[in-house]
Order: C-alpha cells, then sequence, then structure tokens
C-alpha cells in the first residue's frame, strides 16, 4: 500500500468518525417571530429532553409567588408560556425598572447613527444646569456615567424626582457606584438629539422593529414601559440575538457586548443598565456594601438580566439561546425590593430543575 493512499485512507476515517458533526444533521436556527402577528411557533419540554416532572412545581410556585405572565424561549420558540391571577396574555403590565434596558440599548442606536456619542457630557446635549451640582462637576458626568450608574449624583430620597434640584453632588463622576433613576435624562439626551419624542424615535427605531407593542406612561415622575409579556420576551429574543432581529441589526454587537458585560470596577455585576450575573462580587440598589459571589448563584454563570421593581425579569441566557420573562406583582409583599430579591435564586433553582 503506498504512503498516499494511506494517509488518504486515515483522513476519510478521521473525517467519518463519530467525533465529527454529522454533515446530515441541520443547525437549528434561531426562530422570530412575525412583525404583525401573534402566530408564534411553540417547542415542547419533551422535544427539549427537559424533564415534564419538573414543569408542575414551577407553576405551582409561580402562582404562589403572584406571578401574572411566564414566558420561556429556547432558540426563539416559546416552551412554556403561562398566565395567572387573571392576567391574559393580551393585558399590558409595566415593567418598571426592567425597563432601564430599553433606554440602554436606544442609547446603543442613537450612537450607532452617529446621534450622540456616550463618551460625551450629557451637558453637550441637553445644556448646563440640569444638576444642582457645580459646573466643573456636573460636566465630569458623560452618558456613559448614566448608563453604568456611576454619576456621582446623591441618591433621591423618593428615588423617581430627577428634577434639577433633587440631583445633588455626591462624588466625582466615575467614582462611586449608586442605583438611581437619574438614567431617565439620557431619554432627554436622546430626544434632543434626534429631534423627536423620546417614545417617536423609541417606537421608529426599536418597538415597530420588532413587532412590539405596548407604550411609555409617566407614572410619579418616572417614565415607565406598559406591554403585553410577548412584547417583553420579543425584547428579550433580540438581545439573546445580539441585536439582530433575523437579518437586519438592531443594535449593533460592539454596543451590545459592552452593555452586557461589566461597564466599571466598582459593580462588577451591572453593565450599562443591565445586571450581570456570573461575576465575583456585586452591590445592591440602596447600598454601598460589596458582597461576594455572584448575584444568583442557582442560575447559569452567563446569564444577564433586566430587573424590575415588584419583580420584573428579563432574563438571557446566551449558552442555552434562551429568554425567560417574569411579570406580575411582588413575589414576597413582605420584603418588597427594587430589582434583586431572593425570589430570583427560588425562581432559577424551580426553571433549572426542567434541565438538568
Amino acid at each position: 500500500m503506498s504512503k498516499i493512499y494511506l494517509l488518504f485512507t486515515v483522513l476519510l476515517f478521521a473525517s467519518c468518525s463519530s467525533d465529527s458533526p454529522n454533515p446530515t444533521t441541520p443547525i437549528e436556527t434561531t426562530y422570530f417571530p412575525p412583525l404583525t402577528s401573534d402566530v408564534w411557533e411553540t417547542k415542547s419540554v419533551a422535544d427539549l429532553g427537559w424533564k415534564q416532572s419538573a414543569v408542575q412545581p414551577l407553576l405551582d410556585f409561580l402562582e404562589l409567588k403572584n406571578s401574572k405572565g411566564f414566558i420561556i424561549l429556547v432558540n426563539g420558540k416559546i416552551v412554556m408560556e403561562n398566565y395567572f391571577n387573571g392576567h391574559t396574555a393580551t393585558t399590558p403590565w409595566y415593567w418598571a425598572s426592567a425597563g432601564k434596558t430599553l433606554t440602554a440599548t436606544l442609547t446603543g442606536i442613537a450612537q450607532q447613527e452617529g446621534l450622540i456619542n456616550i463618551n460625551n457630557k450629557v451637558s453637550d446635549y441637553i445644556g448646563t444646569g440640569w444638576t444642582n451640582m457645580p459646573l466643573a462637576k456636573e460636566n465630569l458626568i458623560t452618558n456613559k456615567h448614566l448608563l453604568s450608574m456611576t454619576s456621582g449624583i446623591e441618591e433621591i430620597a423618593n428615588g423617581d424626582d430627577v428634577t434639577p434640584a433633587k440631583l445633588t453632588y455626591k462624588a466625582d463622576a466615575g467614582t462611586r457606584w449608586a442605583y438611581h433613576n437619574v438614567y431617565v435624562k439620557l431619554q432627554d439626551v436622546i430626544a434632543s438629539a434626534s429631534g423627536d419624542t423620546w417614545s417617536k424615535y423609541f417606537n421608529t427605531k426599536l418597538r415597530d422593529k420588532i413587532g412590539m407593542t405596548g407604550t411609555w406612561l409617566q407614572v410619579d415622575n418616572n417614565s415607565v414601559y406598559y406591554s403585553n409579556t410577548r412584547s417583553m420576551a420579543r425584547f428579550g429574543l433580540l438581545i439573546q440575538n445580539k441585536g439582530k432581529w433575523e437579518n437586519t441589526t438592531i443594535l449593533n454587537e460592539t454596543f451590545y457586548n459592552e452593555a452586557t458585560t461589566t461597564s466599571q470596577n466598582i459593580n462588577l455585576s451591572y453593565g450599562y443598565l443591565w445586571w450581570i450575573n456570573g461575576e465575583s462580587s456585586y452591590h445592591l440598589p440602596q447600598s454601598q456594601l460589596q458582597f461576594k459571589g455572584s448575584l444568583i448563584p442557582t442560575a447559569p454563570n452567563d446569564m444577564f438580566m433586566a430587573l424590575g421593581k415588584n419583580d420584573q425579569k428579563i432574563y438571557v441566557i446566551p449558552s442555552k439561546k434562551m429568554v425567560v420573562i417574569r411579570m406580575g406583582d411582588v413575589a414576597n409583599p413582605a420584603n418588597p425590593t427594587f430589582a434583586l430579591s431572593g425570589f430570583d435564586e427560588e425562581l432559577w433553582s424551580k426553571i433549572s430543575a426542567l434541565y438538568q
């Protein structure tokens, strides 16, 4: 047998070995629901090889914990969709602070359109005097500081009022992390730079492009988004697909990567208005304490999250091509929170039981 023939035989055998991908096995592409239809393809728990026995304990827990809407997507297809306590698929509900991530996404879109630069001063777009700080300190604050919660502005007692009189100096921008509603000034920045109202720019550049429904409402001096549960899931799917809806780039991948990873060196578990799981430490809203460990130990380490008051949740898990949505009333009324709560860890122990 010639050496050339022997080499060919070895290579052929290697290409057909069980360790090589089967060329006849198709790679499942991400599914996107139609923009103007409620039709949404599904995939069953059995199709995924998950445990049917873990479904009912999860549903019982969700209902017990005052949930209203719950969806799990895998590769864009609905695996679970359930409604509780009088809620329906068409009922709008508030996103609370989970909607911060909508503002982060629009900030990225405005930057890729050349309207703003996140490294520029906020006052470049909305003028000086938007705070009650000395001008030199106000001019330290960039759009990126608002995205990363490092503006240095003193926390507000009632949390929502961002009129200039309430925005006072605590520390130089970039030196302190504090959960603060002042991020909404980014909506003013975008409106000024685009020449549109915030809601019109949002609808044109994001909502309508991915088939969401919903509207922004003013609630106690705060701009809050309301939508049905599937619209929240559509947004989660866009982000799980790194800012692309099918073949259309809504948000570029560079900004996506910045937004969903650590944005500063103070709170490692915070990106651009997204919470990051799997880091070595974290801070919580209304606290300057640093806690060791991952935010949600029962959840995948690569997960990142939009978290809102009274347990509004968008969980995105890239490694599993998975999005989980929870809307509802506060899960533990005796211990209400602004974002993260013990409910997250309990919920993920139930969700992970499906596939572990």
